[in-house]
């Protein structure tokens, strides 16, 4: 392999870095979102909102992240074929998609729980000090009670963000040309896996310490003037 060859083919590897980036920057927000939007149900009086918050856990927590992957691809592929047959246009749903939506739905799974675990050990004598300022719910959710959701949930939200950046390592089977997709396609033409696979470790640890050092400087904001107890 000349020197060439193997100049071009990190730079592949770069190109597959960029796409797995932005799959995590897309489907950790989302997934974030989506996931205290689950952990307020799980919490709602509502019991029928309770009983579907808990399903989809259960469901995308006890599903295997390739079989969520799939399904979504294929299932949501057939769906749209047959809207087709009905005239709703030739829709088509492309691996990026499947992979934002898939790995999405496994980060709210996933960080519902790590919200719902803050929300329920939050005092609800502040809220209501909160409330009795004359605050409107909107601020006291805000100004209250995320700041001390993201201080307690923050460490587990870590762990799980950092599972799904290495999750998109899944869209490779879908044929989308992420980080480990390219590694494999450099490590078959170029008969030099241990070369190319170490490159793809090191791009992915890289990616990670990145991550992990953004949720401790996020940690340590939001534990501003928290007395800690020995």
């Amino acid at each position: 392999m000349s020197n060439e060859q193997f100049i071009g083919w990190i730079w592949q590897l770069l190109e597959g870095a960029s796409i797995t980036l932005q799959l995590t920057l897309i489907c950790l927000p989302v997934g974030m979102v989506l996931g205290m939007s689950i952990a307020l149900a799980k919490l709602s009086s509502s019991k029928i909102m309770a009983f579907f918050a808990e399903l989809f856990t259960t469901i995308f927590r006890g599903l295997p992240e390739l079989m969520t992957l799939l399904i979504l691809y294929y299932g949501l592929q057939m769906l749209l074929e047959k809207g087709n047959e009905y005239g709703l246009g030739d829709i088509q749903i492309s691996s990026f998609t499947a992979g934002v939506v898939a790995l999405s739905l496994v980060a709210a799974a996933y960080s519902s729980e790590n919200f719902l675990a803050a929300l329920q050990s939050l005092e609800r004598g502040q809220i209501e000090a909160a409330r009795s300022f004359g605050m409107k719910r909107l601020q006291v959710f805000f100004r209250v009670i995320i700041p001390q959701v993201l201080r307690i949930a923050l460490p587990g939200l870590s762990n799980n963000c950092t599972n799904i950046l290495k999750d998109t390592s899944l869209v490779s089977i879908i044929a989308l040309e992420d980080l480990m997709r390219k590694s494999y396609l450099a490590s078959g033409n170029t008969k030099q896996p241990i070369i190319f696979y170490a490159c793809t470790c090191l791009i992915y640890l890289a990616m990670s310490g990145v991550l992990l050092a953004i949720f401790s400087k996020a940690e340590r904001h939001f534990s501003r003037g928290v007395i800690r107890h020995v």
